[in-house]
């Protein structure tokens, strides 16, 4: 008979907690609180030290100068003199003679405790600066750590996710907070590259059937013997196509300028806005829209197709969302205040304040309605402009105009 065999052992527990471990002595830990505790501690007991030596140096010198004789008796006649109290040469009697003395040793021992007292002052005032100006640099010494955090977060929210704080040195509460902003910080960079790695996959992987889809159409579009009702409807879905076409490449063109651009060369706005201006020329044209504006050298770091794009999408849409006849689009860029600036501005339907956030927003328009079923585009323009701006450091900036209309406004670090 064989022999039954063994069943398998039950893997082993994992041993990782992913909590802090207690420290064995968790009081001996050098908190904030400890620290501070013992620094301003030892610097009261330092500074309380030095003013009771200071105080007793000038004390002693006091006592030393205010104990000397205050007469002296010479010659044979028995002559007394005095250098601290003449009034004691004129005595003529013994009681006259201790009235004066009398005198004259109360105001010597005012004069040493007014000179105690102003010398222990200026003492005072001295060691006050001293431990103003050490506490200060002990302070900064102490709460560095979270400059560094600050600096990090600043950094991180200019999306710049790759940047860790790093803090070394005691194990204390602001280590703990670096620590525990590194690891939430690292959790947010790869949920962020997730999300951009799956829109960029799910943008490619759309984009070959829908060339597959364009191309079939326009091979049977070629075809002069179709019925008119089959090419109606080819140009109805070469339509659609083209528009998820163009959706698919918003998408991927969001979801890569979300990122920090890495590599930058000299791009001139002038240049970016006169290209843009070209491309959409004839549409504005069509729709009798005047295009105008100047465009000054405005030199940036950055990306040209990137930034060719924010200046193409503010264009366009300020020739799309205009009024019927008599409109215009003004096209400006400039240096102000050490930054390049891009001025879009069109006349156009009045918009409400409140409402300007919402053109920011993914396939959003104006009042809550999707964007997606309008001709005008797809709803990417002004989040693709956002996404890029930020991700070369910039800002834009979206305010009506009175009578109709917005202006557009985009500020990109020199």
């Amino acid at each position: 008979m064989a022999a039954t065999p063994a069943p398998p052992e039950a893997p082993p527990k994992p041993t990782w907690d992913p909590r802090r471990p207690e420290p064995p002595f968790p009081w001996l830990r050098p908190t904030i609180r400890i620290r501070l505790t013992l620094l301003y501690g030892g610097m009261f007991l330092i500074a309380g030290i030095l003013l009771l030596s200071i105080i007793y140096l000038l004390a002693a010198q006091a006592l030393h100068e205010g104990s000397g004789p205050s007469f002296e008796v010479t010659g044979s006649n028995l002559d007394i003199t005095s250098s601290t109290c003449p009034l004691l040469e004129t005595a003529t009697t013994q009681n006259q003679f201790n009235d004066f003395l009398k005198q004259c040793d109360a105001t010597q021992r005012n004069h040493a405790l007014d000179d105690l007292l102003s010398r222990s002052l200026l003492a005072l005032l001295g060691l006050a600066i001293i431990a103003f100006a050490f506490g200060y640099a002990m302070a900064g010494r102490v709460l560095s750590p979270l400059g560094r955090i600050t600096r990090t977060a600043r950094a991180v929210a200019g999306s710049d996710l790759a940047r860790r704080i790093e803090l070394d040195g005691p194990d204390d509460e602001l280590k703990e907070l670096a620590d525990t902003f590194d690891e939430m910080l690292e959790r947010l960079e790869r949920a962020f590259t997730a999300q951009q790695r799956f829109v960029g996959n799910a943008s490619h992987e759309l984009r070959t059937p829908l060339a597959i889809n364009r191309t079939l159409l326009e091979v049977h579009l070629s075809d002069p013997g179709a019925p008119m009702e089959l090419q109606q409807l080819g140009k109805t879905l070469l339509a659609t196509n083209e528009r998820s076409e163009q959706l698919v490449e918003g998408l991927l063109l969001l979801a890569r300028s979300d990122n920090q651009i890495v590599e930058r060369k000299p791009v001139d706005l002038a240049e970016v806005a006169e290209q843009a201006v070209d491309q959409v020329h004839a549409e504005a044209t069509a729709k009798g829209v005047v295009i105008r504006g100047e465009q000054k050298p405005a030199v940036v770091q950055g990306n040209g197709v990137l930034l060719e794009r924010i200046a193409l999408n503010l264009v366009q849409n300020a020739v799309r969302y205009n009024v019927p006849e008599d409109g215009w689009v003004e096209v400006t860029t400039e240096v102000q205040h050490g930054s390049a600036v891009l001025v879009v501005s069109n006349t156009g339907p009045v918009v409400p304040a409140y409402e300007i956030d919402n053109l920011f927003e993914p396939f959003k328009r104006l009042r809550g309605a999707d964007r997606t079923g309008s001709d005008k585009g797809v709803g990417l323009g002004l989040s693709i402009v956002r996404s890029v701006a930020r991700a070369h450091g910039g800002h834009i900036y979206a305010q009506p105009r009175e009578g109709g209309g917005l202006v557009m406004r985009v500020t990109l670090p020199i």
